[in-house]
C-alpha cells in the first residue's frame, strides 16, 4: 500500500514534458490574438465583435480552471489529462471548420475551457520536485508557459498572414496529437491527495479562501496584473494596424518574440530570491510594468518604444507571477491543485476584464483608452500589494 502511494520523483524528461506541454496547450488560448483582423475580414465583422472570441477564451480558461484543476487533487492526474485532450482537440478542430463567426464563440470558450492542462503540470512539478529543486521546477514550468504565449502570437501572426487563419487551427490540432502521445508514453501517473467527493472537494476550496489571507491577496495581484497585461495584448494587433505602422498580423506576432526576452525572469526568480524577499520581488515587478505603461505612452507610435514596453511588461508579469505561485504552493502542499483554481481563475477573470475593456477603450479612445485601462489595473495591483502585503 505504501508504494502505491508513493508519489515518483521529477526526472528530466517529465520536466521537460511538462514545460514544452505547458507552452503547446497554452497557446491554443492566445493564437486568436493576432488573428483577430483576419477573422473580421474574412467573416465581415466589426473590431468589437471579433475581440469577443479572446474575451471568450478567457472566460473558458476561467471556468475550466475552477472546475476542473481542482480534479487533480481527486482524481489519477495523467488519465485526467489525457481525457482532457479530447475536447482541446474538438474545439481546434471546430475553428478550422467553422461556417460562420457564430461558431467561433463557442468554440472559443471550449478552447480555453480545456486548454487548462498547463495548471496541472504547474502544482505538479512543485509537488514531484526536491524540496530545494521547487521553486526551479516552478519557474522553468512557467517560463515554458510564458513562452508559448508569446511565441503562439509569433506563430499564428505569420502562419496567419501567409497561409490563412484556419490553418493555424489545423497545425495547432496536430500538435495536439502529438503531445498526447508523449504524455501517454512518458508522464506518471500521480496519485491523489484528496479523499472524498467533488462536492466537498469543491466546498474545501471556499474555505481555503476564507482561511489563506496570501492567497487572496496573490489571487487579486494577479487579477490586476493579468488584465492590464491582456489589455495591451487583446489590441497591439489594432494599433498596428493603424498609421504610422500599417503592419500586418504577421508583425504583431512577431511582438511575441520580443516578450519571450521577458519570460526568461521565471527561471531567474528563484536565483533572486537568494537576496531580495519575495516581497520586495514583487514590489520592483509591479513597478517594473508601470514604467512599461509609461513607454506605451510616450513612444507608443514608435516601434523601438513598444519594444521596449513589451520587454518590460512581459519581464514584470512574469517575475511576479512566479513569486506568487511560490508562495501559494507553500501553504499547502496536499492542496497544490486547489490553491492554484483561486489563484489562476482569479487570474483570468482579470484576463477577460482587462481584455474587455480594452476593446470598449479602444472603439471610444483608441491607443490612450487602452494604456488607461493598463495603467488603472497596474496601480491597483502596487496599492493592493504596498496596503495588505505582510512582510515575513
Amino acid at each position: 500500500m505504501e508504494k502505491e502511494l508513493q508519489k515518483p520523483k521529477l526526472s528530466p524528461i517529465v520536466l521537460w514534458i511538462m514545460i514544452v506541454g505547458s507552452g503547446l496547450v497554452v497557446a491554443n488560448n492566445y493564437y486568436n490574438q493576432p488573428l483577430l483582423s483576419l477573422m473580421a475580414k474574412d467573416f465581415n465583422v466589426s473590431e468589437s465583435k471579433i475581440s469577443t472570441i479572446a474575451m471568450l477564451t478567457q472566460i473558458g480558461y476561467a471556468f475550466g480552471l475552477l472546475f476542473i484543476i481542482p480534479l487533480g487533487d481527486l482524481l489519477k492526474r495523467k488519465r485526467m489529462i489525457l481525457f482532457d485532450f479530447v475536447f482541446i482537440i474538438i474545439g481546434l478542430l471546430g475553428m478550422y471548420f467553422a461556417p460562420s463567426v457564430t461558431w467561433l464563440f463557442p468554440l472559443s470558450f471550449l478552447i480555453g475551457f480545456s486548454s487548462v492542462i498547463p495548471q496541472i503540470f504547474v502544482p505538479m512539478a512543485a509537488e514531484l520536485a526536491a524540496p530545494e529543486k521547487k521553486v526551479q521546477a516552478v519557474g522553468m514550468v512557467m517560463s515554458g508557459l510564458l513562452v508559448g504565449i508569446l511565441l503562439s502570437r509569433v506563430f499564428s501572426g505569420f502562419i496567419g498572414e501567409y497561409f490563412g487563419w484556419r490553418e493555424v487551427y489545423l497545425i495547432a490540432t496536430i500538435l495536439m496529437f502529438i503531445l498526447w502521445f508523449a504524455i501517454y508514453f512518458f508522464l506518471p501517473e500521480v496519485p491523489p491527495n484528496y479523499k472524498g467527493t467533488y462536492k466537498g472537494l469543491m466546498k474545501s476550496i471556499i474555505d481555503l479562501v476564507k482561511n489563506e489571507p496570501k492567497l487572496r491577496l496573490a489571487s487579486f495581484r494577479g487579477a490586476t496584473a493579468f488584465a492590464a497585461f491582456s489589455a495591451f495584448w487583446t489590441t497591439l494587433v489594432f494599433h498596428l494596424e493603424e498609421a504610422p505602422f500599417f503592419a500586418s498580423s504577421d508583425i504583431a506576432g512577431a511582438f511575441g518574440l520580443i516578450g519571450a526576452v521577458g519570460a526568461l525572469a521565471a527561471a531567474l526568480v528563484g536565483k533572486a530570491n537568494s537576496y531580495l524577499s519575495t516581497s520586495k520581488i514583487i514590489f520592483y515587478s509591479i513597478i517594473t510594468m508601470l514604467i512599461s505603461w509609461g513607454f506605451f505612452y510616450q513612444f507608443g507610435f514608435t516601434y523601438w518604444g513598444l519594444i521596449i514596453g513589451v520587454i518590460l511588461i512581459d519581464l514584470g508579469l512574469q517575475a511576479m507571477h512566479v513569486s506568487n505561485q511560490t508562495i501559494i504552493f507553500s501553504l499547502n502542499a496536499k492542496a497544490s491543485n486547489r490553491l492554484n483554481t483561486v489563484y489562476m481563475t482569479s487570474y483570468f477573470i482579470g484576463g477577460s476584464l482587462g481584455t474587455f475593456l480594452a476593446a470598449i477603450a479602444w472603439g471610444k479612445y483608441q491607443w490612450n483608452g487602452v494604456i488607461g485601462v493598463g495603467v488603472f489595473f497596474t496601480a491597483l495591483c502596487l496599492l493592493s500589494h504596498v496596503l495588505f502585503d505582510k512582510k515575513d
